[in-house]
């Protein structure tokens, strides 16, 4: 068996900064090997139900997401072999008739609210991170982003997070933590706890003389 590719889980709730931390240690290794794979792109397939049936999909819960798939893809990216990725449409709440091709890469970072709640997905894992972060930050964060990207309103982005992102994060998102070999407290922010995990990685690399 040869050498195989280095992955790398980056967790944490919505709006705490794990985005932040996976383009800063991807921005790092910029002309190295590496790509970025995130969990939103594997949400299920819902075409097979009506429009108000999609509209109930809570996101943020872990039957959202089609793991099988993305197992399947990250074992296939292991074994250095291509895969057709799945876009994900949330104006039509199903996956889009788009996929995007991506080639396999030498690190893979994984990125995602719920990466580590699959076992079978840890497994696969060389460094689990779990980005934490105070929910008054997540929520302040959550809510420029849907009122700015999403164009959605004040009230309704306060209402899911109530509803639904809140009670999922404390439910499925937050007991994660206990498996994370990392801890990175603020995010994007904690330069030193990145500048740690670029360190780390690069000693990785060397010893499967990937550097």
């Amino acid at each position: 068996m040869g050498r195989k590719p280095v992955v790398i889980g980056v967790a944490g709730g919505s709006g705490s900064g794990k985005t932040s931390v996976t383009k800063a240690i991807y921005e790092s290794f910029k002309g190295h090997s590496i790509m970025m794979l995130q969990q939103d792109y594997y949400y299920k397939d819902q075409s097979h139900l009506p429009i108000e049936e999609r509209l109930k999909t809570n996101y943020d819960h872990p039957l959202a997401f089609d793991n099988d798939l993305l197992i399947e893809h990250l074992e296939k990216l292991l074994r250095y072999e291509a895969i057709e990725k799945p876009v994900y449409d949330y104006t039509i709440h199903t996956r889009s008739q788009e996929i995007i091709h991506v080639e396999p890469k030498d690190v893979i970072i994984l990125e995602g609210i719920l990466i580590l709640e699959d076992d079978r997905l840890r497994d696969l894992m060389d460094i689990k991170l779990y980005v934490d972060t105070d929910a008054d930050l997540r929520i302040i964060r959550r809510l420029l982003r849907d009122i700015k990207e999403r164009g959605r309103s004040m009230d309704s982005v306060i209402e899911q997070y109530v509803g639904v992102v809140r009670p999922m994060h404390n439910q499925f998102i937050e007991p994660t933590k206990r498996y994370a070999d990392i801890i990175v407290p603020e995010g994007g922010h904690n330069r030193v706890a990145i500048d740690l995990m670029v360190t780390k990685i690069q000693t990785i690399l060397e010893q499967k003389s990937f550097l």
